[in-house]
């Protein structure tokens, strides 16, 4: 959605300088981790606008702004011109711990069903697997009790989110919805309110329910995340730790706790950038992820075995919970 503001915005020229100082003004005003992060931005504008000269080109003055941008460590901050999209991607930097082929061919052994963009089976040890790729990827809830009825006679569920990027947090609350049998405290937000790096709103706290009169799962659960598990997964991963029958497994989550909001410069190009801050449910930041219950990496040597080892963990502690 378009960012507005309820006090007077200047105006910049479409030029090298023009564009930079609309970037970082606009940032600077309604960027809302500065604090958390412990970023000066003010030595960052320095910094960088120093490297600006008059013969600097529209593709050398993106990279210095995307440059700029990377300071701030965030996979919701982009800018988007016509010929390409800056990004601080910090799974990039990590393993990626999920492999689809392996489980599609060594455990599900390419025999699985698919609703509402969830992959699901009971696997030949009596564990439901349901994999869920991408929070954009809308859920209905007919399709929902599909899936639970299908996966009632299992002993326990692994819900592998690893490699989701995120999508809408409506996704999120309708799947919790059917792990829980009464309202669950989710988390706050938190809308800016002012110019100033700290000009928040007090913080407005949210409610999950549960999916009433639909098809709930009422038996242990592991949820798979790794770093690429970025944005609404992590909201979602959050919320999920915090019931009591639900262990996460794999590693560190990719974070991404601040819901995106979107401006534009003189020349066009967009800016990308949180803008309100979400808690979590233990009142806490996951915007540098969130931390698993049970950490475990994939190995080379598995992988080559066909094994994966993250999903093996949650096999062990779903045995455990008999």
């Amino acid at each position: 959605m378009p960012l507005t503001s309820c006090h007077d915005q200047p105006e910049w020229k479409d030029d090298a300088l023009g564009n930079f100082d609309a970037l970082w003004s606009i940032l600077d005003e309604h960027y809302c981790f500065f604090s958390y992060k412990d970023v000066d931005w003010q030595e960052v504008r320095t910094r960088y606008r120093a490297k600006i000269h008059k013969d600097i080109t529209s593709r050398e003055l993106f990279e210095l702004c995307s440059d700029m941008l990377k300071e701030l460590q965030d996979g919701h901050t982009n800018l988007i011109s016509s010929y390409d999209v800056s990004r601080y991607w910090i799974w990039e930097q990590y393993p990626v711990n999920y492999d689809e082929r392996l489980i599609d061919e060594h455990y599900l052994n390419f025999n699985y069903h698919r609703a509402s963009g969830i992959k699901y089976q009971i696997l030949s040890n009596n564990y439901a697997y349901m994999y869920y790729g991408d929070f954009a990827s809308g859920i209905g809830d007919g399709n929902l009790d599909v899936i639970f009825n299908s996966i009632a006679p299992s002993d326990g569920l692994v819900i592998d989110v690893r490699s989701n990027g995120g999508g809408y947090l409506t996704n999120v609350e309708t799947l919790v919805g059917r792990f829980i049998d009464e309202r669950i405290y989710a988390g706050s937000i938190q809308h800016k309110t002012g110019p100033a790096h700290n000009d928040f709103s007090s913080p407005y706290d949210y409610y999950f329910e549960p999916a009433r009169g639909r098809v709930h799962y009422n038996k242990p659960v592991v949820v798979l995340a790794n770093r690429g598990s970025f944005s609404a997964t992590n909201n979602f991963v959050s919320i999920m730790k915090s019931l009591p029958n639900v262990t996460v497994v794999g590693d560190v989550t990719g974070g991404g706790c601040g819901l995106p909001f979107t401006s534009e410069l003189p020349n066009g190009w967009s800016i990308r950038f949180s803008a309100a801050p979400i808690t979590g449910p233990d009142g806490e930041l996951t915007e540098f992820g969130v931390e698993p219950d049970v950490r475990v990496d994939m190995t080379e040597a598995d992988v080559a075995q066909g094994r994966d080892t993250i999903l093996e963990k949650a096999f062990e502690i779903l045995k455990n919970k008999k």
